[in-house]
């Protein structure tokens, strides 16, 4: 306590502009993957779910391994910084590569899928290496509740103006200078943004009286804690369901609303707009109401928002329930990483280990799980519908893209939903 008293007071705002560089290039790397691989280069949708499958199961591995590593990391500039340091470059680069796929790739969908497989594992992995050690910071420099959803709220609005870039607007920018540029773009003002924020951080260095954990310490005691398991679904069903609206979205505007990029920029301008605004409200509120009775609505809004976007056959109808649809992802956004350190508290409080960084990948672990339901549904919606391709699209490719936008999606929300019922955490006092 004495250390963390005369420590440098971390900024939330330095600490939570983070959020924006780390989530620029990812964004457009997890929504524009399948439309530019599978609509524009021609690789077969199967291959393409084949690659979402495989990396599901690297990811599982590799996010445990980064936080064991982190955890017990010793050095002069703390043990996150480093991995912050070193691993925010090269994910940018492969970022790079991934978008610019060497001409003589393209010609051969043998040699393209092999491309695109070993650069979504890099690029995958790299953002795994980064986002463990970003988020294990979360808990450890901001202890209160209130300190941490100010900061948390600071966090995801600079994701939401992130997604705004990187999501709704790349459709309009690459028309105009394409999908290689727009990467180098992204990657540039990513590298100045992490940079920036994670040099800030001032993160104790003094953990030589700490006991370093152990790994297989770590995971059994987190598989023995309920708490982990349920909030762990709920969230990763919550993230699948966001990326099929992210990956589906263009195929939807594209096939069954028949309109072109732009449409795309507006729906996604709306959610995320919203969203922002939204997180101001629920921010407020929780001040009022738990932060349990917000993540649930959340997940209920949403849910019940993928009933009405099937039936939608105008842009109208669609920027409507696209609006509600963002306030109920603002509701999870505010909540989400608050319960998460909540859980890193009751790990702490009942084992005396810090190990933020074991916690923080195996929650990452959970949440990419999404891959394997995603994955799943690129699949059966091929299989089905019979779409190959941007070449091959099949009899009904309206119906196509409408299942895999909504029907898949709501599922998911469902069960998030009903698991977010089973999570029962105590409220901390803000004295405790």
């Amino acid at each position: 306590m004495t250390e963390r008293t005369a420590l440098k007071k971390t900024s939330p705002f330095r600490y939570g502009i983070g959020m924006f560089g780390t989530s620029v290039p990812i964004n457009m790397f997890k929504m524009y993957a399948a439309f530019f691989y599978v609509d524009m280069l021609g690789l077969d949708m199967k291959k393409y779910s084949l690659v979402l499958f495989i990396y599901t199961f690297i990811d599982a591995i590799d996010n445990p391994v980064y936080g064991f590593l982190s955890d017990r990391t010793r050095s002069k500039w703390g043990r996150r910084r480093p991995w912050l340091i070193i691993g925010t470059p090269l994910l940018v680069l492969c970022f790079i590569l991934f978008f610019n796929v060497p001409s003589f790739v393209q010609s051969e969908k043998g040699k393209l899928f092999v491309y695109m497989l070993l650069m979504y594992i890099l690029t995958g992995t790299l953002d795994s290496l980064v986002n463990a050690n970003y988020g294990a910071l979360f808990p450890e420099l901001f202890h209160s509740d209130t300190e941490r959803a100010k900061t948390n709220g600071i966090r995801q609005i600079c994701q939401l103006l992130a997604m705004t870039i990187s999501i709704a607007l790349t459709p309009m920018i690459t028309e105009r200078i394409g999908y290689q540029a727009t990467s180098l773009v992204y990657g540039i003002l990513a590298v100045a943004v992490m940079l920036y924020s994670f040099l800030g951080c001032t993160e104790s260095t003094n953990y030589e009286e700490l006991e370093k954990p152990l790994l297989i310490d770590s995971i059994v005691a987190l598989i023995k804690n309920p708490h982990f398991w349920i909030f762990g679904l709920a969230v990763a069903f919550y993230s699948a369901s966001f990326a099929l609206i992210s990956q589906a979205l263009p195929f939807f505007v594209k096939y069954a609303l028949g309109l072109g990029g732009s449409a795309t920029t507006v729906m996604l301008a709306i959610v995320l707009g919203v969203a922002v605004v939204g997180i101001l409200f629920w921010s407020r509120l929780s001040k009022k109401i738990t932060i349990m009775t917000i993540y649930r609505t959340g997940f209920i809004t949403m849910a019940i928002g993928f009933v009405p976007l099937y039936f939608v056959k105008n842009l109208p109808f669609a920027i409507i329930v696209s609006a509600v649809m963002g306030f109920g992802i603002a509701g999870c956004l505010t909540t989400i990483d608050c319960i998460g350190a909540k859980i890193v508290d009751d790990d702490y409080a009942r084992h005396g280990i810090k190990r933020e960084g074991i916690i923080n990948s195996l929650m990452g672990v959970m949440n990419r799980l999404n891959g394997l339901y995603t994955s799943l549904a690129f699949y059966v919606v091929s299989r089905s519908f019979g779409f190959i391709s941007g070449e091959e699209t099949g009899d009904n490719p309206a119906l196509a893209s409408r299942v895999l936008l909504c029907v898949f999606p709501f599922i998911a929300m469902t069960l998030a939903s009903v698991f977010s019922f089973l999570l029962k955490l105590p409220e901390r006092k803000e004295n405790e």
